[in-house]
């Protein structure tokens, strides 16, 4: 039997996304490092710096490097650090998603070309260069998770554009599993209820989407980030192994409910 305070010992890691304490990348990345995993922390840019350096100097990580995804070399720079330090790379965890804010408050069908793109690089994209940049580096096996929300599902008021984004998100999990399935490597989507992060708080009306989520969970309350965190720390586990190209909810079974 496997011991749970030890579920991550010895596997390194890449977190992208964390922007502060509020964020679901840093609720994953504090769970992680307390089950043993040593974690590469990236910050979005110099003004970013300042928020995440002292939570990455909280969770021991070894290595703390910028990362835009929109500027060219960054990412292969990031992955080609991690090569120089470890060595390898055990799993990936990818929680970043923009849209600019015009095209996000706006209908789907009126959506900019230029908008729509970077949503879809940023959000969706990414994720195909992370993983075909890990693939090298997990040598024998390991787990790509990202983020994703039930408006891929479902039409949800005010989530607009994002909601073609993160079912494009969803539908890439599936084919990157099928991809990489032979070398070992799991992929998943996990899918929290709303949160109150610095992303959620562009959405229009966010407030009353808390309170519906409340008043529909069976268990009538939010998700936390610790929530979305052992979630995710269970499907980079070996525990997970027998689990790929999945969309795991995480919302207290809000997903189910009428």
């Amino acid at each position: 039997m496997m011991n749970i305070a030890n579920l991550l010992q010895g596997k390194k890691g890449l977190v992208v996304g964390i922007a502060n304490d509020n964020s679901i990348a840093y609720g994953c990345a504090r769970v992680l490092h307390d089950l043993g995993a040593d974690l590469a922390i990236t910050y979005l840019n110099e003004k970013a710096e300042r928020f995440v350096s002292p939570l990455a100097q909280s969770l021991e990580s070894t290595i703390v490097t910028q990362m835009d995804v929109e500027k060219p070399g960054e990412l292969a720079a990031t992955f080609k650090l991690i090569e120089e330090k470890w060595g390898k790379l055990d799993f990936v965890i990818h929680s970043i998603a923009f849209c600019p804010m015009d095209d996000l408050h706006g209908r789907v069908v009126d959506c900019s070309r230029e908008g729509f793109l970077q949503a879809m690089h940023v959000s969706c994209f990414s994720l195909v260069e992370m993983a075909k940049l890990a693939e090298p580096l997990m040598h024998e096996g390991g787990s790509i998770i990202t983020m994703s929300y039930y408006g891929a599902d479902k039409v949800v008021e005010n989530y607009n554009i994002m909601g073609p984004v993160k079912a494009a998100l969803q539908s890439t999990v599936r084919y990157l599993a099928a991809d990489l399935g032979y070398k070992k490597i799991r992929v998943h989507a996990v899918s929290p209820g709303p949160l109150r992060t610095r992303a959620a708080s562009g959405i229009a009306h966010f407030d009353k989407l808390i309170e519906e989520a409340i008043a529909r969970t069976p268990e009538g309350r939010l998700v936390d980030i610790e929530d979305v965190g052992m979630t995710t720390a269970f499907l980079v586990s070996d525990a997970a192994r027998a689990l790929t190209g999945e969309t795991i909810y995480v919302d207290g079974g809000f997903h189910n409910m009428a």
